[in-house]
């Protein structure tokens, strides 16, 4: 008789304590859920940011390349005003000497 109830005990700790373990992996798939959420989420916003940067270099080697051009203009355009002094100081010898 002492062996039954001892035994019913036993498998009223056990229910309990499945009972407990499945609450407590529930709880821990939910937190598990949450986080992945929450880490999908932030690598998304990364990956806006990521592509905003991308874009601004885009940008910044855009305008680095029309510098490059005026740079390239401005210095034939000096190279021509300076020939065209030099011819003209040239005339203006000439001019003298004769």
């Amino acid at each position: 008789m002492k062996y039954f109830p001892n035994k019913l005990i036993l498998t009223i700790l056990a229910t309990f304590s499945l009972t407990s373990c499945g609450n407590l992996s529930k709880e821990v798939e939910n937190k598990l859920n949450d986080l992945k959420r929450k880490t999908e989420s932030l690598d998304s916003i990364i990956n806006k940011e990521v592509d905003k940067v991308l874009t601004l270099d885009s940008l910044i080697n855009s305008e680095s390349d029309k510098f490059k051009k005026l740079d390239s203009l401005i210095n034939k355009i000096l190279q021509n005003l300076i020939l065209f002094q030099m011819r003209r100081l040239n005339f203006t010898k000439e001019l003298l000497n004769n």
